[in-house]
């Protein structure tokens, strides 16, 4: 076994079914062995007994036959084991009147059980003398007795034979009886995000595996420290940035209004982009840091009607500004498990997006449907698109598609994806339907 590679080789289920089959089946083997022998023996002795049984009850009749007829007649005598019955010449040398019938037992055979051969067949005897001096032949064939005694043997082999698949099955039922827990166990950890780092319960489990589960929720919590010391990092940074950031900003506006060469303004303009990117970034890590940082047990039933109309009031100058036609489509509405703020950066992330980067004059459409049991959020603009090799790059941090003008930081998808899995949430991307083009993005709340 130690040959066997690959997941099987690597199961403790399996190697452990094979080791209690074979087990079972060596004793099994080991225990019919035994037991048909025994069997075999103990049928030829009561066979053995049956002969003697018979020989002394013949012998010992009041009346015994006389006559070679008489005793021909008893010897006719067919028992159910083809036990037959022989008188044998006492030996006074008178030939008998008749030719006796086979099978024909020698005169010179010893008292007691003994085996010979008549002919070319082989017989069991027992021999008797009674007191008058008649003799008395017993005798069976040793192939019936084989044939009774592997008969018997069987029927004594049967249950063992019946009960090796029946044990071999039973050990497969409580070995997956048994390692039901880990599956138990493996399903919840798969199934958790990277935002679950809480203990893992060992209730149902072996007391052997308690030490390795402790020691798992030992490392779950020391993962959730670092994740936390980064975070509080991430956030602290971006806050103490923000006011000497803000300062350089409003140095760079005051600068921008004194008279300055031409070249000197296309630089400064280069750098109030940069400060405003810089701005945007932090804003985003900001934002970022909280979604990750708040408990999931803060979420409350959430209407995402009311908090559409909240980022359409923060967004629509922007879309005024680039004359972009800005709306919701239908007039749904929903209720979804989840933190207020973070659907309002769901959405409003999705918004942003979708206004800064459609042309103007163009148009943004906002939708709200069900689906069965789920709740839809749909945003088609009409902007040029993400192709579709780089649709899933968009959602990691800092990644921005080239060849756009727009100021950002490649963090805005990344932490819609974040706050969508905090809300067990997914978020798709594709093209707007014909004829209009653009991108289509679409969430679905399963928790609706």
């Amino acid at each position: 076994m130690d040959g066997v590679e690959g997941p099987l080789g690597a199961s403790l289920r399996w190697r452990l079914s094979l080791w209690l089959t074979l087990a079972i089946v060596a004793i099994a083997a080991g225990t019919g062995v035994i037991s048909y022998v025994w069997a075999t023996a103990e049928a030829h002795s009561l066979q053995d007994l049956q002969l003697r049984q018979t020989g002394y009850l013949i012998s010992r009749l009041d009346a015994v036959p006389a006559s070679p007829l008489a005793r021909e007649k008893v010897g006719d005598v067919d028992f159910d084991a083809r036990v037959v019955v022989r008188f044998l010449n006492s030996g006074n040398g008178k030939p008998a009147a008749t030719p006796p019938r086979p099978p024909v037992f020698s005169s010179l055979l010893s008292d007691g059980l003994q085996t010979v051969f008549v002919g070319s067949e082989q017989w069991r005897v027992f021999v008797k003398t009674n007191a008058r001096g008649v003799r008395v032949a017993v005798g069976q064939q040793t192939t019936v007795r084989d044939a009774a005694a592997r008969a018997s043997a069987m029927r004594t082999l049967t249950p063992i034979l019946l009960l090796v698949p029946v044990l071999v099955l039973l050990v497969g039922v409580l070995l997956r009886q048994m390692f039901k827990p880990f599956e138990t166990l493996a399903a919840e950890l798969g199934g958790r995000s990277e935002a679950e780092l809480g203990p893992l319960r060992h209730t149902g489990l072996p007391s052997e595996v308690w030490p390795f589960v402790v020691a798992i929720n030992a490392l779950l919590v020391r993962m959730g420290r670092s994740l936390a010391a980064q975070r509080r990092f991430i956030a602290d940074a971006a806050h103490e940035l923000r006011s000497p950031l803000t300062a350089m900003s409003l140095q760079a506006e005051r600068l921008g209004a004194a008279n300055m060469p031409q070249e000197a303004r296309a630089r400064l303009d280069a750098l109030s982009a940069g400060l405003q990117r810089t701005r945007i970034l932090l804003d985003q890590l900001l934002t970022l840091a909280r979604a990750q940082e708040a408990p999931r047990e803060t979420a409350a039933t959430v209407s995402i009607a009311l908090v559409i109309r909240e980022v359409l009031e923060d967004l629509i100058p922007l879309a005024e500004a680039k004359q972009i036609d800005l709306g919701v489509i239908g007039e749904a509405d929903g209720d979804i498990r989840a933190r207020q703020v973070d659907l309002k950066v769901l959405v409003k992330n999705l918004l942003d997006n979708a206004v800064r980067y459609t042309p103007p004059g163009g148009r943004v459409d906002l939708a709200v449907r069900r689906e069965g049991g789920a709740l839809i959020l749909q945003v088609d603009d009409t902007g040029p698109g993400i192709a579709l090799d780089e649709r899933e790059r968009v959602f990691d941090a800092f990644y921005r598609v080239l060849g756009n003008g727009e100021i950002g930081s490649g963090l805005g998808l990344a932490i819609t994806r974040s706050v969508a899995e905090s809300m067990q949430a997914s978020i798709a991307l594709s093209d707007a339907r014909p004829p209009q083009t653009g991108l289509r993005v679409t969430v679905t709340f399963r928790q609706a």
